[in-house]
């Protein structure tokens, strides 16, 4: 397929369709926030909602920005979050990883789901889609395991911060404070496990989470289907469904490529023809959608980074002025 080809699909783009795809986006983001100010209520983490979804965008924006997807944007958010209300760092990171877990179970279910429904209607998936599905499957499955046990063992998790202070007392020759590291990590934990227990100990807290982190797993798929509807093509929910969670789990590989620009690309194209779409049509749903899940999100995150810093600077002037 040619440029020119492409260049004559995208202009094509039926702009009334494609700007709800807009609107679902934000209110993907809009719901992603209100996840974590669930996650956080329990916890007695108070903030107010503009600041938890300011700060979703900010760790969004990082999160494409750095090479390090699913670290770098968190790390922001913990510590964005914990500099807002003042609370310990244990809190707000119990928060974002009950959040980060699960994003990654309702996405294994999803692909699970999928996979069974294909079955059941005696869809057969190719090969390498099926090889590809199966290998996320298992590789999501043995990193929420892992996860797992290093919450529910709490000795577990000392010994992993211990050998990383080690480490930087190693590389720092002594530069750095490790008593004092040491001391503030194990308050950290502390902090960390109680907020865990505490989640744990009464479900109901969970409800909300779940809901809304249904809702916006769902919007999030929804954004696709509408850019293929954009394009005057309908192409099956469940197949979109496969394409979107493959594409998130290689996403959040930290592959030292910001946004994982390219590699995502090639990997949506090639599963779109895969499974059936017009080769034209899967690359121009592809540079759609990345133009909204990347580049649209990366633009509003400098905007609430930018709003962050000038809120920063009329404050400062106050406090100079008084």
């Amino acid at each position: 397929m040619g440029i020119e080809e492409l260049i004559g699909i995208l202009q094509g783009v039926n702009l009334f369709y494609y700007t709800i795809a807009v609107v679902v986006l934000i209110l993907t983001m809009l719901v992603n926030a209100l996840t974590w100010q669930y996650f956080m209520r329990p916890l007695e983490v108070k903030v107010p909602f503009r600041k938890t979804f300011l700060f979703t965008w900010i760790g969004v924006f990082v999160d494409i920005l750095v090479p390090a997807e699913s670290i770098s944007g968190d790390a922001s958010k913990v510590y964005l979050m914990t500099k807002e209300t003042g609370e310990n760092a244990g809190k707000v990171v119990a928060s974002i990883v009950s959040h980060r877990i699960l994003a990654m179970v309702i996405s294994l279910s999803s692909l699970i789901f999928s996979s069974i429904v294909l079955y059941t209607i005696q869809y057969e998936l190719p090969a390498a889609v099926l090889n590809l599905v199966l290998l996320i499957i298992i590789g999501t499955g043995i990193s929420l395991f892992f996860i797992f046990l290093c919450i529910l063992k709490e000795t577990w998790t000392q010994k992993i911060v211990e050998t990383v202070l080690r480490f930087l007392a190693f590389v720092t020759r002594g530069r750095l404070n490790i008593i004092n590291l040491r001391t503030k990590a194990a308050k950290t934990l502390n902090a960390f496990h109680s907020s865990i227990v505490l989640l744990l100990k009464k479900p109901t807290n969970l409800v909300a989470p779940i809901f809304f982190a249904v809702v916006s797993w769902l919007f999030s798929i929804f954004i696709s289907y509408l850019v293929f509807v954009s394009l005057g093509q309908e192409v099956d929910f469940v197949l979109i469904t496969i394409v979107y969670s493959v594409s998130v789990n290689i996403q959040s590989i930290p592959l030292g490529i910001p946004g994982e620009v390219g590699l995502v690309e090639i990997v949506m194209t090639s599963l779109y023809g895969l499974l059936g779409v017009e080769a034209g049509i899967a690359a121009a749903a592809t540079v759609l959608i990345r133009l909204l899940t990347v580049w649209l999100r990366m633009i509003i995150g400098v905007m609430a980074v930018q709003w962050i810093d000038m809120k920063d600077l009329v404050r400062n002037l106050r406090q100079n002025l008084s």
